[in-house]
Parts: C-alpha cells; sequence; structure tokens
C-alpha cells in the first residue's frame, strides 16, 4: 500500500497572494481533510530568519494539527536540536505527546546555517557538543527523576504517555551523525541514502550492543502534486516551487549534501529534473505500482506560498482519484 503525507513550512514570499494568515489556516484545515481521507502522515519543518517567513516553531504547529486530527501521524523534520534550552524542550515535548496521543514523531538535526546559530547566541563551532548535551538531558528528563545538569537541579513532572521517550529519531548527512545515532541507541534517519554513512551506523549499534538498530530511509526524494492537467499546473504553480529550490540553493555550502537541493535556476530546468513532479491521477497510479510496496507519495501542498485554492485542488484531486486505486 503506498504511503501518502504531505509536508508543510508556511513560507509566504512577498511575490505570493497568500499572506501567512492564509497559509496557517489552510494547513490545519488541509491536514484535517487528509486525516478524515485516508492520507498517513503531516510534516514540519523548522527554519529561522527567512525572508519568507518559513516556519520557525514546529512545535506549537505540531500541537495545532494533532488538535484538528485524529490518525494522522505527525512529525517535524527536522527539529534543530542545539537551538534550545533542553529542559524546556523536554517539558514541551512531553506536552506534545500528551495531547497528540503519542502521534508525533520528531527527527532532531543540527541544520546547516550559520546564522541561524548568532540568533540565538548558541556557538556554531559546539553545535556537536550541543546537540549531544541536547539529547542526553531529553533521555534523562523523560525518565521523572531528578539530576543535575550544568549547575541546574532538573525535575520534569510531567512526564510523555509514550515511554520511556516520545519517538525521536537522529538525522544526519554524514557519519559523524550516524555514530551519535548509535551512541544514544537512537534510529537514524539520514537525509540522503548514503550507504558507506548508513554502514557505519549499522556497525557502531553492533559494537554499542544496540538492540534492533533502525533505518529510516529517507525515500525517494520525489516531491508530488496531482492535477487533470500538468501543463495548466505547472503555469499555475511552477514559480512557487522554483522559490523553493533556489531559497534552499542559496543555503548550501560547498561540500555539503542535501536531500532538498537542486541545481534548477528556472522553471523549465525544475520541470525536465523531475523531482517535483506534477502527475496526472493515472501517473500516480502508475507510479504507485512501478514502485511497489516502497511506493511514497511526498506532498508539498503550499509550497513556497501556493495559494490554498491551488493547494486544494491537488490534495482533492488526489484523495478522490488516486487513494482509492493505491490502497
Amino acid at each position: 500500500m503506498a504511503f501518502s503525507v504531505m509536508r508543510f513550512d508556511l513560507r509566504a514570499p512577498a511575490f505570493s497572494p497568500a499572506a501567512h494568515a492564509d497559509l496557517y489556516p489552510a494547513a490545519l484545515d488541509i491536514a484535517r481533510y487528509a486525516d478524515e481521507n485516508g492520507w498517513d502522515a503531516a510534516v514540519v519543518c523548522e527554519h529561522h530568519a527567512v525572508d519568507d517567513g518559513f516556519l520557525p516553531s514546529p512545535i506549537p504547529m505540531l500541537a495545532a494539527l494533532a488538535g484538528r486530527t485524529r490518525e494522522l501521524r505527525l512529525t517535524a523534520s527536522a527539529l534543530l536540536l542545539p537551538l534550545y534550552d533542553p529542559v524546556k524542550l523536554a517539558e514541551d515535548l512531553a506536552v506534545l505527546d500528551l495531547v497528540s496521543g503519542g502521534r508525533c514523531r520528531l527527527t532532531v538535526g543540527m541544520g546547516y546555517r550559520p546564522d541561524e546559530y548568532a540568533m540565538f547566541g548558541k556557538g556554531w563551532d559546539t553545535r556537536g557538543k550541543l546537540m549531544d548535551e541536547c539529547l542526553e538531558v531529553l533521555c534523562r528528563a523523560w525518565l521523572g527523576e531528578p539530576f543535575d545538569w550544568n549547575g541546574r537541579r532538573v525535575h520534569m513532572t510531567t512526564r510523555p504517555i509514550t515511554l520511556p521517550k516520545p519517538p525521536i529519531m537522529c538525522g544526519g548527512t554524514l557519519k559523524v551523525g550516524a555514530r551519535r545515532a548509535a551512541r544514544f541507541g537512537l534510529p537514524f534517519a539520514p537525509s540522503v541514502n548514503t550507504p558507506a554513512v548508513i554502514e557505519e551506523y549499522l556497525v557502531e549499534c553492533e559494537r554499542l550492543g544496540v538492540a534492533d538498530p533502525v533505518v529510516l530511509a529517507p525515500g525517494s526524494g520525489e516531491w508530488i502534486w496531482c492535477s487533470n492537467d500538468p501543463d495548466r499546473t505547472w503555469a499555475q504553480i511552477g514559480k512557487y516551487l522554483l522559490h523553493d529550490v533556489l531559497s534552499y540553493a542559496s543555503w548550501q555550502r560547498p561540500g555539503e549534501e542535501s536531500a532538498v537541493y537542486s541545481p534548477a535556476r528556472d522553471i523549465d530546468e525544475l520541470r525536465a529534473e523531475g523531482r517535483y513532479r506534477i502527475l496526472t491521477p493515472d501517473e500516480c497510479v502508475a507510479r504507485a505500482k512501478e514502485l511497489g510496496e516502497k511506493a511514497d507519495f511526498a506532498h508539498f501542498p503550499l509550497c513556497g506560498g501556493t495559494p490554498p485554492d491551488l493547494a486544494w485542488e491537488s490534495i482533492e484531486l488526489f484523495t478522490n482519484e488516486v487513494i482509492p486505486r493505491i490502497s
């Protein structure tokens, strides 16, 4: 059975007619509709100090989504862990776990934009140490026993429903990230499919005696929209998809790998590349048959400030004409 997920980052670039006041309610309405009509999951992201207002606060957004849904699995990917106070974060995530009934999971990462660290007064060169400290504090705090950390007495009295800890995965693209996931006994969620990095995680888990190591593959890397007329839809939303691509490309540092990077510099190049795909319902069904049990349909309905009416067109068409044929 194919897996259908949608992603929200709530960008509102100046050229889009959709403002944040339009996009946030639309995301909640779309998620509720998805929950009621056979979709599997929704994902939110996190970035800071982006001109288009990229979603900066995934935890309250997940709580809002949890309040509007009943079955939909909810994920933050990735939560930029070193930017948080780990004690307060442990409490917030416990509350999120409680209000969602354990439906939320987190992929935590360090991020790759020094500007974000500067904004929060965090040292870019110490991000690895901060990441380790945050993971240690989270795992200890959720046990509910008092402990001392950095001169602070920590006693978390509101515990999550999911014990010993809410579902948390360690992201990363390099071997150091794989070793960190193994060291904390966490599932590894690489953002790119690099065999040597995945093997590093499995080898380290074996060395450390981690039982049942888990690798969550990043999926096909394709973003899907559904349309009865792809040419028309490309003309309508192409500029929003390109905005997303150009923004991520501007953050990419030399030698970095990223699942969201595309070399496309105009709409024609983006369409030809084939990662952002606008497919007819029949093409979606054919894709599901071709990929078999591993078929995933990752949708990005409000990508780059796409107006909600155009997002709804894709979501409703996929729901009504694809899901019944691939379930």
